[in-house]
């Protein structure tokens, strides 16, 4: 099994989706560095519905390496620079995040990864939801962004149609 590591965005949406329980479904442990529990911390602050890190225990919080964390640029955010520079530091590691930038900085280094689409397709698949068209249209109403045609092409693989 890898290591899974998760950046602030897809706990956030699958939160508000009420479908964070299907991470430890799918992965059983999930790492996150602490510039992820500092984003949901503002979060908070801001008044918004975030889950409590410290009520999972499915969620180990990890210090990021000084040496891994310079291996990784500079213009990101701390979350997504954090989650980087841990997976540099595990032999087999696993990536849920969202933002393009570090996706592609993601493919760049070589890590695998997945997003919160990703997540939700496993579930499907494995058969912990039955459909995935009414989550992507919750996905929409909180404003994830998601390409037409992406969408359309989850539709497809996940045999919902386009």
């Amino acid at each position: 099994m890898p290591d899974v590591i998760c950046n602030t965005t897809p706990l956030q949406y699958l939160h508000q989706m009420g479908c964070l329980q299907l991470l430890p479904q799918l992965y059983q442990q999930l790492i996150v560095p602490e510039a992820v529990v500092d984003e949901l911390r503002q979060g908070e602050l801001q008044g918004m519905d975030v889950p409590s890190l410290g009520a999972l225990e499915w969620v180990s919080v990890q210090t990021v390496s000084f040496v891994d964390l310079r291996r990784v640029p500079a213009g990101l955010d701390a979350g997504e620079r954090e989650v980087l520079a841990l997976a540099l530091g595990k032999a087999d590691p696993l990536l849920i995040l969202d933002d393009a930038a570090a996706r592609n900085q993601a493919r760049v280094l070589g890590i695998p990864f997945t997003g919160t689409v990703g997540v939700l397709m496993k579930a499907k698949r494995t058969g912990l939801i039955s459909a995935i068209r009414p989550r992507l249209d919750q996905l929409d109403r909180a404003e994830f962004y998601l390409r037409p045609e992406v969408r359309g092409q989850v539709l497809e693989l996940t045999g919902e149609g386009p």
